[in-house]
């Protein structure tokens, strides 16, 4: 058994410091049904005992198939105090997707909920076990004792797929130590053992798991929905007077949109996180004006074990003088190290020059499961982890995040960005949603096509949009076609897939 790092918590030891130190107080509530810690840490220890009869063993990977649900929480405990890896999966994947995922991972067992057990194949090759009597009983049947397993700095606790847009999602492993940091996350949101934290996003991404661990680690109260919901969630903010949650910008944008929001008791509220996408400071400014609460940008990723970047509170202030700092997603914390690098040189941009983001923090993943390719591409031999994602940097170290460099529209030579495009529509009395894809053109290459859904009663034109953007941008930015949609694919954290819109608007993925 391996020892533990001076100072070093794994999950399972923290929820054993809270279950000693203040066993009766709230740990995690479902539909209005609150586990105490003491009781939430039996139940993950009962778990980790009937994994370990079914011959689950260190390293070996669990695999959950389901909607949010409390039992997920004690399965991330459970196979922390037995050393196993829990593998997380998204439910809105085809079967065939989760087929193959399951072939990748390699699971001892898998547990599901009905709509994860209607994704499996009739033989889906490993035992399974379903939420409700079976997984009950399986539970009951097991000894309370805590197995005792002290986890190693560098095991892996965590698989979770990204979405990728193109084959096979990678198998991101998160270790012990990466995911460690979410208490120092906590701090650094102001979460105490005071804190009640409303969790919505989903437990198989990064910003469920990772954020939504967040105060239950600090020992304060988490409220856990299924999905996201706006009326339940307004509900919930009342009843449990919830001081923090994490919201990407498409179910902020809803929130603001729906009839209740300005009559609902949300003065608990302390902080909004955001983050995910951007959500550009025309939406920003009008969810502070409505929620009255302090707002933080997070900006991370799977591969990163969460948040990596924050633009704190105090940087909020749309009246300052520095209210262009809106635009940033904030600066890296403590332990983490960023540079914005050239492409073609490999040397760090010049300040205010757009690059790419690259990270170096304990936080790192330690790779992609069985993917040794994809981790070498991702990880540079010097351990600066290759995001992907493109911005520049003021003076002071803000980072202003532009786009994914796979979703940048090369228009005549020119480089064009999405978000530039969609912050200014967000803009528009009468968009509700947009989302900007480049599209193939004769002469340029490539133009901007933006997707717009209306808001409910509202009425406009192709041409009053592009006549308002050409307003806003220069002229070589703004999209040259307007698409009208009921809604907008997206994945179930909130996050636009652009893949799906080029699929169904002509352009190449």
């Amino acid at each position: 058994m391996a020892e533990m790092e001076t100072g070093f918590e794994t999950f399972a030891d923290v929820l054993r410091r809270h279950a000693a130190a203040r066993p009766d107080a709230p740990a995690l509530t479902f539909r209005d049904r609150t586990q105490s810690f003491a009781a939430l840490d039996e139940a993950s220890s009962r778990t980790a005992n009937a994994l370990a009869a079914r011959g689950v063993r260190p390293g070996d990977r669990v695999a959950v198939l389901s909607k949010n649900r409390p039992e997920i929480y004690e399965l991330i405990y459970a196979c922390n105090k037995i050393g196993a890896v829990l593998a997380a999966l998204n439910w809105r994947l085809s079967s065939r997707e989760i087929g193959l995922i399951l072939a990748d991972c390699e699971a001892s067992l898998i547990i599901v909920d009905d709509t994860g057990a209607g994704l499996l194949a009739l033989e889906p090759g490993l035992p399974v076990v379903r939420f409700g009597p079976e997984f009950d009983a399986m539970r009951s049947a097991a000894a309370q004792r805590d197995p005792g397993f002290a986890g190693a700095a560098d095991d892996t606790a965590l698989i979770l797929y990204t979405s990728g847009t193109t084959g096979l999602p990678k198998g991101v492993m998160l270790s012990n130590r990466g995911m460690s940091y979410t208490r120092d996350l906590a701090k650094s949101w102001g979460m105490t053992e005071r804190s009640v934290n409303l969790v919505a996003m989903p437990l198989f991404h990064i910003g469920g798991c990772g954020y939504g661990s967040s105060t239950m680690l600090a020992g304060g109260h988490t409220v856990l929905m299924e999905a996201v919901e706006i009326d339940e969630m307004l509900r919930l903010i009342s009843r449990y007077r919830v001081t923090h949650t994490f919201l990407v910008p498409a179910v902020v944008q809803t929130l603001l949109n729906a009839e209740g929001v300005r009559s609902a008791d949300l003065s608990s509220l302390e902080l909004l996180m955001y983050g995910a996408a951007p959500m550009g400071d025309v939406l920003l400014r009008r969810a502070m004006d409505v929620l009255g609460c302090r707002f933080m940008h997070a900006y991370g990723m799977t591969e990163s074990s969460g948040t990596v970047v924050i633009l704190a509170p105090e940087s909020h202030d749309p009246g300052g003088p520095r209210s262009g700092l809106l635009k940033s997603c904030g600066r890296a914390l403590p332990w983490v190290e960023l540079r914005v690098v050239d492409a073609a040189s490999g040397e760090d941009a010049p300040m205010g020059e757009i690059g790419e983001i690259w990270l170096r923090t304990p936080m790192t993943m330690r790779g992609y499961w069985h993917n040794e390719v994809a981790t070498r591409e991702a990880i540079t031999p010097e351990g600066w982890f290759r995001t992907g994602d493109a911005a520049y940097l003021d003076e002071e170290g803000h980072v202003f995040l532009f786009d994914r460099f796979k979703d940048m529209i090369i228009s005549g030579g020119e480089n064009i960005y999405p978000a530039e495009i969609e912050n200014v529509l967000n803009g528009h009395p009468a968009v509700a949603e947009v989302g900007v894809i480049g599209v193939p053109h004769e002469k340029w290459g490539e133009t901007p096509l933006a997707v717009v859904v209306r808001k409910p009663g509202q009425s406009t034109s192709a041409d009053e949009l592009i006549a308002y953007t050409r307003a806003n941008l220069a002229t070589y930015k703004c999209p040259s076609r307007i698409a009208f949609a009921d809604s907008l694919p997206r994945n179930a954290s909130g996050k636009l897939l652009k893949h799906e819109m080029r699929k169904t608007y002509g352009a190449a993925s």
